[in-house]
């Protein structure tokens, strides 16, 4: 949900507000002991023979279950779950955004990948979009920025989610489109109680629209629509959206089309008129997301699919395969050379993602050199484990040619599903069409306005995205589905939970439960430089004397902040034909089978 990176980072958290806030409730007691498996894990896995759902909003994984048992596939599953989780949990994600996702088809015995992302204005280049970013600046009051604003119309990109759910339900749906969206169809008009975690965030991002307002053409559709009574809604307040639940059933009814060609499409084109936006119904009415092939690495047995450009999981393939030059089993769980080893490859990778990845329609993205030995060696030779190099910068891998809510389903079948949607800097742009239901994206924030960069702002571009599904296979059999949102913390998220599986020998839910760090501060997308070896967040879990050790070594240890993702996971046991279903302990959510 936060923005990448050094200061973007910490302007990022200034902006969304609820992503930094923790409770400092204490009470007289903690929590209690456990019996069985690792003492400082939340609880156990949650186990099942024949479905499995884990999304970080329980009413969500219930409706995926409930799709299941109604003879539902996976995707009808996960379908259902995200259009609930968009009306629940509006403060990360809905169909004002971008989709991803990878499906395990049992019958092809293959992965299948989706990019439902979209793409910038057509009528808008980069000489307009500069422009343009100077008079929103200047009318707001505000210094000028080389840098587009994370709210008003424009960061906003043509939301790919609708696309993404019909494109997937085409393919591998059972159920009419209609049962998959009838449950939050039903939520929406009828109310649902607020979650704990959402009722947080929800204050947050609707204080730091006020505060930014300024920058935002139109901000009366967004209080109507996410305000009760003039308040955000509380933990355990009823919430309604029947606008939402209009359009849900437009949807339902008339299919993708009504969202891009059809009368949603007409009413937002009106709406971006009417406030001075750039989007336009020729803009709608030309996207398709497409079908992509996962990229894949083998790390230690293990195959690790992540999705390629415009997102970043190939920075996942290029942290492992450096880490496959290191024995992280014998170097041992959050020891100071198994986390300088892990924060070095991040800071390696990280400077090649800023460099090179990019929409692979308008630029050429290096990617076999980037996930081959022979690079992953090279990068290799720069690591020192005794101290941190503070002049990492991106290699050049053609020198060896001859790179957001989270959910994930499984079915009777076998058929599993990872999927990862959000607005991307929290709610989003702050820009809610008339009657609509839904706050559009504000992804465009990650274009570079920089013309020699990969990433450069263009008409008709989609922006370098940070959500990125996950699926790791061995054998030829599919082994977990997972991911872990949270902007930049992503793809060293990602390598957390495949390093505490593989090599530290954790089970699904303790991967997740196990204390994380999260590094920021180099070279941006954006187009801002490193900020030397940058800083490392790391949760209390990590032994003090490991973070004095680090900070000998030259990094910056902070305390966290709450950005460390958001995990779900589905591990499928081949041997007894069980799924293991996992859910973040730092979230709302639930894992739940049958």
């Amino acid at each position: 949900m936060t923005k990448l990176g050094g200061k973007k980072h910490l302007a990022g958290a200034a902006i969304i507000m609820a992503t930094t806030i923790i409770s400092n409730v204490s009470y007289g007691v903690e929590r209690g002991d456990r019996y069985s498996g690792a003492p400082w894990a939340t609880r156990s896995p949650v186990l099942a023979q024949h479905g499995m759902a884990a999304t970080e909003q329980p009413l969500a994984s219930q409706i995926a279950i409930d799709i299941l048992k109604k003879g539902g596939s996976a995707v009808d599953a996960a379908i259902a779950a995200n259009a609930a989780i968009g009306l629940m949990q509006p403060v990360l994600n809905g169909i004002g955004g971008d989709l991803f996702a990878i499906v395990w088809d049992p019958k092809t015995k293959k992965l299948y990948g989706y990019n439902g992302s979209g793409h910038s204005p057509k009528g808008r280049d980069l000489a307009a979009m500069k422009a343009k970013i100077a008079a929103a600046y200047q009318k707001a009051g505000m210094p000028v920025k080389d840098h587009i604003p994370p709210v008003g119309t424009l960061p906003i990109t043509v939301p790919g989610a609708v696309d993404a759910w019909f494109a997937l339900h085409d393919k591998f749906g059972k159920l009419p489109m209609s049962d998959d969206l009838a449950p939050a169809i039903k939520y929406a008009n009828e109310g649902f109680p607020v979650t704990q975690l959402i009722a947080l965030y929800w204050k947050g991002n609707m204080a730091a629209f006020e505060k930014n307002k300024a920058l935002i053409e139109e901000l009366d559709n967004a209080r109507a629509t996410y305000l009760v009574g003039g308040k955000t809604p509380g933990e355990g307040e009823i919430f309604r959206n029947p606008d939402l639940a209009r359009t849900y059933a437009t949807l339902a009814k008339s299919g993708r089309d009504a969202f891009y060609k059809g009368e949603i499409a007409k009413a937002i084109d009106a709406y971006f008129k009417r406030i001075g936006g750039d989007l336009r119904y020729e803009d709608f009415a030309a996207h398709h997301g497409e079908w992509v092939e996962p990229l894949s690495v083998n790390y230690r047995g293990y195959d690790v699919y992540e999705l390629p450009p415009n997102g970043q999981g190939a920075a996942v393939l290029q942290m492992l395969q450096i880490l496959k030059g290191y024995d992280l089993k014998k170097m041992g769980v959050g020891t100071a050379d198994t986390l300088t080893a892990m924060l070095e490859a991040k800071r390696l990778s990280y400077e090649d993602l800023a460099k090179w990845y990019a929409d692979p329609a308008f630029v050429k993205v290096p990617m076999k050199g980037l996930l081959s030995d022979a690079y992953a060696d090279e990068r290799r030779k720069l690591i020192d484990l005794k101290k941190a190099n503070p002049n990492f910068g991106p290699g050049d891998p053609r020198l060896h040619d001859g790179d957001t809510i989270y959910l994930t389903t499984a079915d009777k079948d076998g058929m599993m599903v990872s999927l990862i949607q959000s607005n991307y800097r929290g709610m989003g742009s702050g820009i809610v069409a008339d009657h609509l239901g839904f706050m559009f994206q504000d992804r465009g924030e990650l274009y570079s306005l920089d013309p020699k960069a990969a990433n450069v702002y263009a008409a008709a571009k989609r922006p370098f995205h940070t959500i990125i599904p996950a699926f790791v296979t061995r054998d030829g059999q599919p082994f977990l589905s997972f991911g872990l949102m949270g902007g930049d913390m992503q793809p060293q998220g990602h390598v957390q939970i495949i390093t505490d599986i593989v090599d530290f020998g954790m089970n699904v839910q303790e991967a997740g439960d196990a204390a994380r760090w999260r590094h920021f501060g180099t070279t941006e997308v954006t187009g801002e430089p490193a900020e030397g070896t940058g800083t490392v967040e790391m949760e209390s879990g990590i032994d003090a004397a490991v973070k004095k050790e680090l900070e000998k070594r030259g990094y910056k240890i902070v305390g966290g902040t709450g950005g460390f993702g958001g995990y779900q996971a589905i591990m499928w046991d081949a041997k007894n034909h069980v799924y293991w279903g996992a859910s973040e302990m730092r979230k709302d959510g639930l894992a739940l089978g049958y």
